[in-house]
């Protein structure tokens, strides 16, 4: 089985009634759908994955629209979105950038805060060296990082598993490598994976279920593009100087290294690392989290 790094997104409960929804149509025709929430100064959310549709951030964007308007998006391939074919031509990261510029442009937005969380925030990052005045401020949540210092680690999510949770995704990882896709099985390799996302353990049911949808054509599509680009994009990030909140906990399977680093590659940027917190910060440490957010942001 292919070492697949899949960096899933809780389905976080919360009103699944965004104000406004609709389509923006992208350059090649394509076509984005996309939620708003609130009202105010905009700030786009950007799901991980890759693979995965906007669903599970709607209670986050419905709780940061308290005070601005916040937008979630299914990325080309997932989702509501709609896309002609799924291969190597429609799938890449300088089409996902260019997506999302134009949402913006279809939203009449001048410039937004962006906040992408995991592979969101990659994406978040490789969306500010290609369209740097489009962003106000900027928040990486548990990002994957600037570059591929992420596929340097090891077994990522089995690290965080101990060994009774290793022997269970083992079990599953067979199955499906036996050609085994059903939802029972996926779903059984998602319990065993959650363990590692969650300091709090009473979210593993929510990210289980969250880890069997993701489109993994898709996920291979988008790492084997960033390997083929060696994606890297601290050069041009020592250019963007306007200000960047990186925040993870210190128990994600995301290395604090990793943090650090995208630390190092923006100038004005600023790390905090939450205690006892997972990938979720919204969850393992609710508090803190939109705490320095809502913060970062009214400054």
């Amino acid at each position: 089985m292919n070492k697949i790094f899949l960096f899933a997104f809780l389905l976080f409960l919360g009103n699944t009634f965004g104000q406004t929804e609709g389509y923006a149509k992208n350059n090649d025709a394509s076509l984005t759908y996309y939620k708003t929430f609130g009202t105010g100064e905009s700030l786009l959310i950007i799901n991980g994955g890759p693979g995965m549709n906007s669903n599970g951030f709607e209670g986050l964007a419905k709780s940061l629209s308290e005070n601005q308007q916040t937008i979630i998006y299914d990325q080309r391939g997932t989702g509501k979105s709609k896309l002609a074919k799924l291969d190597s031509t429609t799938v890449s990261m300088q089409l996902m950038v260019d997506d999302i510029e134009s949402l913006r442009k279809h939203l009449k937005i001048k410039k937004w805060n962006v906040l992408g969380h995991s592979f969101g925030g990659m994406l978040a990052s490789y969306y500010a060296t290609v369209y740097p005045n489009s962003i106000n401020k900027l928040i990486l949540s548990s990002s994957g990082g600037v570059d591929l210092t992420l596929l340097e680690t090891p077994n990522l999510i089995e690290s965080g598993l101990n060994q009774s949770q290793k022997d269970s995704l083992n079990y599953w990882n067979n199955k499906i490598d036996k050609g085994d896709n059903s939802h029972t099985t996926r779903l059984g390799r998602g319990r065993a994976m959650a363990p590692a996302y969650v300091f709090d353990q009473k979210y593993i049911p929510i990210i289980a279920e969250r880890l069997t949808q993701s489109n993994m054509t898709l996920n291979v599509l988008l790492w084997n593009d960033m390997q083929e680009m060696n994606f890297d994009c601290k050069p041009k990030l020592q250019h963007f100087k306007n200000p960047v909140l990186i925040i993870q906990g210190k128990e994600d399977i995301i290395s604090s290294e990793i943090g650090k680093i995208g630390n190092k590659a923006y100038p004005n940027s600023k790390l905090i690392l939450l205690e006892n917190c997972k990938h979720y910060g919204w969850l393992d440490a609710k508090e803190k989290y939109f705490s320095a957010i809502n913060s970062f942001l009214a400054t």
